[in-house]
């Protein structure tokens, strides 16, 4: 693996920037969350690694372990976002075992292949992408409250230029409209413009909160499942796709850098405030998702 310092006992012995530091990155397991829950702990962060199997749950804590070394603080819980009910588990879980949050990474995300409704009646790369991160922002915040001075950071995606917001959960769902790339554009616009408002909403507050484009990243995030066309443009942009360890660097600066310290409400891309859609900046529009996305998830 890339090593991000010359010398990482430099940095475990000499400089550990988030000693004492609790954070929780969802989609854990493989990718850039991988890689920014690596770098977290190797600053000397707490880190709840968030992952849906199992089995490469432990994998993955296994490797980051092995990268970083054996005292490395890494707590594995297992959730499948795109459940509204294993949210709140969660967040119950993280509630009973940790006293504050500091850092709250929602990293994990899917792209979605054919139309699937989950069984709380969502489109999947809607309750997976944006709803889980609605929820289990907001059903942590007391948590990050308690922080001297906690940060909250989404992964998005300048996919977002491309979508919509349809507040309309039937039309959402219609499988006459569908589309897997529309779907995936909406919940990253979804994401901006919830950051923004929630950004705006803790404004008085001590948390911050910001959303990131990681970069083209090679993830896999195209499933076996994807169309055909889906797949050609995958495999057509792949040669000039990232690897992971560059697409973390946004997530890992936002996370931690004295830098960005009191910044929210921001569009990040390349470690560097970007602009993001029109439509993302709209505050009524903001407005109307956030009181959708607390009708879908029963969370006010």
């Amino acid at each position: 693996m890339i090593s991000l310092f010359p010398d990482d006992r430099v940095l475990r012995f000499c400089f550990l920037p988030l000693r004492g530091k609790i954070a929780l990155v969802t989609g854990a397991s493989g990718g850039i969350g991988l890689i920014t829950a690596r770098e977290l702990a190797r600053r000397g962060a707490r880190v709840i690694m968030v992952c849906r199997n199992p089995e490469r749950g432990e994998q993955a804590r296994t490797a980051i372990r092995a990268a970083i070394g054996s005292d490395a603080q890494l707590d594995l819980l297992l959730c499948d976002l795109s459940l509204i009910a294993n949210v709140r588990t969660l967040a119950e879980e993280v509630t009973r075992r940790f006293d504050r949050l500091d850092i709250l990474v929602n990293n994990a995300g899917i792209f979605p292949g054919p139309l699937t409704i989950t069984e709380e009646g969502h489109e999947l790369s809607w309750a997976t992408n944006h709803l889980a991160v609605f929820a289990l922002t907001n059903l942590l915040l007391p948590q990050l409250l308690e922080a001297p001075q906690a940060r909250i950071l989404t992964v998005a995606s300048e996919a977002h230029w491309l979508g919509e917001i349809e507040l309309s959960a039937e039309a959402r769902n219609a499988r006459e409209k569908y589309s897997s790339f529309t779907a995936y554009c909406d919940s990253k616009l979804a994401n901006i413009m919830f950051t923004s408002e929630l950004a705006h909403r803790l404004d008085l507050t001590k948390v911050t909160a910001n959303c990131l484009h990681p970069g083209m990243v090679d993830t896999g995030l195209v499933n076996p499942g994807s169309s055909t066309l889906m797949k050609a443009m995958w495999w057509t942009a792949r040669p000039f796709m990232i690897i992971p360890e560059k697409g973390a660097q946004t997530s890992i600066y936002l996370a931690s850098s004295p830098e960005v310290e009191g910044v929210s409400g921001k569009y990040f891309k390349n470690r560097k405030p970007s602009r993001a859609s029109g439509r993302s900046q709209s505050r009524p529009e903001a407005a109307r998702l956030w009181r959708l996305s607390q009708e879908e998830t029963g969370i006010e």
